[in-house]
């Protein structure tokens, strides 16, 4: 090869080397932008109500977080089952979500779940759980006993929520699949106990016979949903993310959180949920 052949290679991969790169940079900053075209999913495990009802709510929570983000377009969901949440998780490929504690700790490792935030809920539940009755006086009264319950994650309830004081193979149980049906169970004298969270609780006495039915147990109380980031998710955008948490339900946006049982939000990290984690295990 004739020495103006060889420069005239080494140019040419030089070009091309050259022009990998800049196509390089150009996807990335084209995976940055398509970033803010979010994709947000809120799972409320059991949640009271349905998920249609509170999606206009989500929609307008969405708007707030748009504008403090500066995000081109957003599409929130809600769901309250594990299952349409795992299938939005496949279509969508959200970057960012809110999750009750059972569902947070259930799909954080294989969704690389990166905690930016606290949710605080209110008439929202997961907070505490409880074993209710009318007939039993304690925990001991309700075990060997029909128990309903619409809460199906085994590993959740004995791991974390028990904290010890009991397993799910110390009751009979009744499986219900909503939430006030869990507690009509009780009312109606279908099951002695009920295991159920404190937004279950709060509903009691709406319900005809509802107030016979007292809490004999209850949980610690437990941390708030988890606010996270997807795995995937560019560093940038969940740093800008994490500082506007605080606003997204003040002013205008308080009274879209107040609808889906959310009383405020405020950046955090790992640390709060910590204990249930480690309680929780792989």
């Amino acid at each position: 090869m004739t020495a103006r052949n060889t420069t005239r290679s080494t140019l040419l991969r030089t070009l091309a080397v050259g022009t990998l790169a800049t196509l390089g940079g150009l996807f990335a900053t084209r995976d940055a932008a398509a970033g803010q075209n979010v994709h947000f999913l809120i799972v409320m495990d059991n949640g009271i109500g349905s998920a249609a009802q509170a999606q206009p709510y989500v929609d307008k929570l969405m708007e707030t977080a748009k504008a403090a983000n500066g995000w081109d377009a957003v599409e929130g969901k809600y769901a309250t089952k594990r299952k349409a949440a795992k299938e939005y998780i496949k279509d969508k490929s959200p970057q960012f979500g809110i999750f009750s504690l059972g569902a947070f700790l259930s799909m954080r490792k294989d969704n690389g779940l990166e905690v930016l935030g606290v949710a605080e809920v209110d008439a929202a539940g997961g907070r505490k759980f409880h074993l209710v009755s009318k007939t039993a006086k304690d925990l001991a009264g309700c075990k060997g006993q029909k128990l309903a319950t619409n809460h199906k994650d085994k590993k959740f309830l004995e791991r974390v929520v028990s904290g010890g004081a009991f397993t799910l193979k110390d009751f009979e149980l009744v499986k219900t699949k909503r939430p006030v049906q869990t507690l009509k169970a009780v009312i109606k004298d279908e099951a002695v106990c009920a295991l159920v969270d404190n937004a279950q609780l709060a509903e009691l006495g709406k319900l005809e016979g509802g107030t016979a039915v007292k809490s004999v147990w209850s949980s610690a109380d437990l941390p708030g949903m988890a606010v996270v980031a997807f795995s995937g998710t560019q560093a940038a955008d969940r740093a800008k993310f994490k500082t506007s948490l605080g606003s997204l339900c003040s002013g205008e946006g308080k009274s879209h959180c107040d609808k889906v049982g959310i009383k405020s939000i405020k950046p955090a990290d790992e640390g709060v949920f910590a204990s249930v984690v480690q309680k929780y295990g792989n």
